[in-house]
């Protein structure tokens, strides 16, 4: 910094206190065009921005290929041994939850669930038959491995579905003996009809539903990564300071790779996965076009910040989980401890991943997801104005010989 000629004057005028030898891109095309240049000649920040969010989108939806748990093992522990106990097991066995195996013993289901050959088993009590025709209380039990919540609820699922089958059977046969008309007593066992249509995701799959926000948690980490990684290169040559529109340029640059690979995960992964999407494309790029250059003004701040290639690596790489679980998107926001709740708004994750849901998925409106535009919005401004203070900073202390 010995080349600034008068450094009072230039410090009461001048946002970047710095002689114009320090300045790398001082223009918004040499900004842009010197950062594009950088990011393909640099393999770190190539491999980051690139090549790690294709191979995300080929991955990471590789193992919710299925979408829906089906033909979970599970037992059957018949004590009667009767006609009705065996309706229950064959119609339990014809679900496409469920993979019927008979044991003799509740203990012998117990010693099988421990070792992983099922995940629950259904006891059928000794009388049941007789005491369900006798109009007796009569009941049967499912116990399944609450560890893994997800099998549960599709063996929970398979068994009511199989037993209440079962049930309305029996009713109509009973209603029939009492000398009802067929269609009268099987509307009778369903007074107030019920029909469930899920909506958005209606296949009700595993991948479909976390995927999608996760690929735009993939592209905020990426993005971040390897935005902090190239700045924090560009640190250690001493060529990170740029003037404002060579701030913006290189901005525009980073977020235009990340927008291509959004293009890719919208236009391509999700069409080849068939999760639901398409509803609001346009909204959709729209938001993009707004959140990948927020994420990438943030990863500038924090390159500068760190001063070093590594760094963002250390640090950045074991954010991911608690950006995906403060979303509010795997869990409801209003279940979260009330601190959380304002700290969660620090990323831009939070609302990247439920505007994005909303409006690919959803089909929401841009004024339905308004919160979450302003939202972003208001964190590229701060993390700008948080970016060119930093640099102030370096410069004046660097100035100042500290």
């Amino acid at each position: 910094m010995s080349d600034l000629p008068n450094k009072d004057k230039k410090y009461s005028n001048d946002p970047h206190p710095s002689s114009k030898s320090n300045i790398t891109h001082a223009r918004f095309f040499d900004g842009f065009l010197g950062t594009l240049a950088s990011i393909f000649k640099d393999k770190g920040v190539l491999l980051m921005l690139v090549i790690a969010p294709i191979i995300y989108g080929f991955f990471y939806p590789w193992p919710y290929r299925s979408e829906v748990v089906k033909e979970i093992p599970v037992g059957v522990v018949d004590y009667d041994r009767s006609e009705l106990s065996k309706t229950i097991t064959r119609y339990s066995d014809a679900s496409p939850n469920l993979s019927v195996q008979p044991y003799a013993s509740e203990q012998q289901a117990l010693n099988a669930m421990y070792q992983d050959e099922i995940a629950g088993y259904l006891i059928i009590p000794s009388h049941l038959e007789s005491d369900v025709y006798a109009n007796k209380p009569a009941h049967v039990s499912v116990l399944g491995n609450n560890s893994y919540f997800l099998l549960n609820k599709q063996i929970q699922m398979g068994f009511t579905t199989a037993i209440g089958t079962v049930s309305a059977g029996v009713e109509i046969k009973r209603d029939v003996a009492k000398g009802a008309y067929f269609n009268n007593a099987e509307a009778g066992t369903q007074s107030v009809p019920l029909r469930i249509d899920p909506l958005f995701n209606r296949s009700e799959g595993y991948g479909a539903y976390v995927v999608p926000a996760v690929a735009i948690l993939i592209l905020q980490q990426t993005l971040l990564m390897g935005t902090a990684l190239l700045i924090g290169t560009w640190y250690e040559k001493k060529q990170q300071n740029a003037t404002i529109l060579g701030w913006l340029g290189r901005i525009l640059a980073l977020g235009t790779v990340t927008f291509g690979m959004a293009c890719f995960y919208y236009g391509w992964v999700f069409s080849f996965q068939n999760y639901p999407r398409g509803h609001n494309m346009l909204g959709s790029l729209l938001f993009m076009a707004l959140y990948t250059p927020t994420v990438a003004t943030l990863g500038c701040f924090l390159g500068m910040w760190f001063k070093e290639r590594e760094r963002s690596m250390q640090i950045l790489i074991f954010s991911s989980l608690p950006m995906f679980f403060l979303s509010g998107y795997p869990w409801p926001v209003t279940q979260l401890p009330e601190p959380l709740q304002y700290v969660r708004w620090i990323f831009p994750s939070t609302s990247g991943m439920n505007a994005s849901v909303q409006l690919n998925q959803m089909g929401a409106s841009l004024t339905n997801v308004s919160s979450y535009i302003i939202h972003i919005l208001a964190l590229w401004a701060i993390a700008f104005i948080l970016l060119n203070w930093i640099q102030y900073r370096q410069i004046k202390r660097q100035y100042h010989g500290r």
